[in-house]
């Protein structure tokens, strides 16, 4: 286990391996992690390979996780006290809602309904991104905010991801306002598809083990600290997002055309 001085335990909460949308295998992230001395949550979209695997080892502090990309825009960050618990959840929850491009959009999984499958699982759930992307809607705060979400989405939350390396200042600093509002814990991570980005973005808790580093987080022990990528670093990963995004084109491009189809019925 990675642990810094005087008893913190930290980890970059929030990066991505070629489970699903980066090139970076886990292997070289787990040495870099371990030479950078800090933990990781694996946190591939809708994937779990990766996580589990990390957990084999006892050289990184691993938290074990995953990036939920909902049916209806947002996606949510889910960290589970136990691998197991996690991929038995991806089993009988995730797996039978896969699009044909598995990272994309869930089929049959609005954030409401995921956050029904979650209840009592041994789990954290929070929001990646609140404010989104370039304007879309992979974000709660950002959907809440245009009407297409309740507020009562974000009360059932454990926190928000205040800073996300891919995002402007701007927009973390509208999400930190947001977690403080509605009383959530804060988390922080690079949203890393690239080796480099792994620890610039860490969250920290004093704390011993996984256990006691997600109870931080719930009772709003922590300590976020990096910076937001600034825009080569973002171009960088835009392109390599893209590149990896064209090994799946067909099928991605059809994930897609489904998901804006059910999003025009929705409006009718």
């Amino acid at each position: 286990m990675a642990l810094t001085t005087d008893g913190w335990c930290c980890a970059d909460l929030h990066f991505h391996t070629n489970c699903s949308d980066s090139f970076t295998a886990l292997p070289q992230a787990l040495r870099l992690a371990e030479r950078r001395g800090t933990g990781m949550a694996v946190t591939d979209h809708n994937l779990v390979s990766a996580a589990a695997q990390a957990v084999r080892q006892d050289r990184v502090f691993i938290v074990p996780g995953m990036e939920i990309s909902t049916t209806d825009g947002p996606h949510l960050l889910v960290y589970f006290y136990d691998a197991r618990d996690l991929v038995s959840f991806w089993q009988t929850q995730i797996r039978p809602r896969l699009a044909s491009c598995p990272w994309l959009a869930l089929e049959d999984g609005p954030t409401a309904r995921i956050l029904d499958l979650l209840e009592g699982e041994p789990c954290l759930v929070g929001a990646a991104h609140p404010m989104g992307y370039l304007g879309n809607r992979k974000g709660v705060e950002v959907c809440i905010r245009h009407g297409l979400l309740s507020p009562a989405v974000a009360e059932r939350l454990d926190f928000y991801e205040v800073i996300c390396g891919g995002m402007t200042r701007k927009a973390n600093k509208t999400a930190l306002d947001a977690a403080q509002r509605y009383g959530l814990g804060r988390t922080g991570g690079t949203d890393g598809h690239l080796l480099s980005d792994l620890g610039h973005v860490v969250t920290a808790v004093r704390a011993d083990d996984l256990e006691g580093f997600l109870n931080g987080i719930l009772s709003g022990r922590t300590f976020v600290r990096g910076e937001e990528k600034n825009l080569l670093r973002k171009a960088e990963t835009g392109s390599a997002s893209c590149a990896r995004f064209m090994e799946h084109l067909p099928s991605a491009s059809y994930c897609q055309l489904q998901h804006v189809g059910r999003v025009l019925r929705r409006q009718r």
